[in-house]
C-alpha cells in the first residue's frame, strides 16, 4: 500500500515547464514557430501563457522522456528553455490575476491509466 502512495506523492509527481522566445520576423521563422508549438501540444503539452507551456508527468523518469523528445524537435533559431519541477513546487506558485491572488490550477490535466 505505500509504494501506491509514494507513486502519487507530490514530491514524485512532476511538472515540465518549455519557455520559449523565437523568432517570427520571416514566413519560414513563423513556420517553425509553428511547427514547434504544434509539437509541444501534439506531446500534451498546454499553454500556461504565451510561450510556456506545462505538461504534468506522473515521475521524474516520465518526464526525462518528454525532455529528451521536445530536445529532439527544438527548433533552429531562437531560445529554448526546459524546467522541471516537482508537483509540490507547482502548487507553491503564486499567481496574479489584475493584482488579485489565484490558486495554480493544473491546465489540462491528463487522466494517465496505469
Amino acid at each position: 500500500m505505500s509504494a501506491n502512495i509514494d507513486r502519487f506523492s507530490e514530491y514524485r509527481i512532476m511538472w515540465v515547464l518549455v519557455f520559449f522566445d523565437l523568432p517570427t520576423d520571416t514566413k519560414k521563422e513563423r513556420k517553425a514557430y509553428t511547427v514547434f508549438r504544434k509539437r509541444l501540444m501534439q506531446d500534451g503539452f498546454t499553454m500556461f501563457q504565451f510561450s510556456i507551456y506545462v505538461r504534468h508527468c506522473a515521475s521524474r523518469e516520465n518526464a526525462d522522456v518528454h525532455i529528451k523528445r521536445v530536445k529532439s524537435f527544438l527548433p533552429p533559431l531562437g531560445e529554448v528553455g526546459i524546467l522541471c519541477i516537482t508537483d509540490k513546487q507547482f502548487g507553491m506558485m503564486e499567481i496574479f490575476y489584475a493584482h488579485k491572488p489565484v490558486s495554480p490550477s493544473a491546465p489540462g490535466q491528463q487522466l494517465e491509466l496505469f
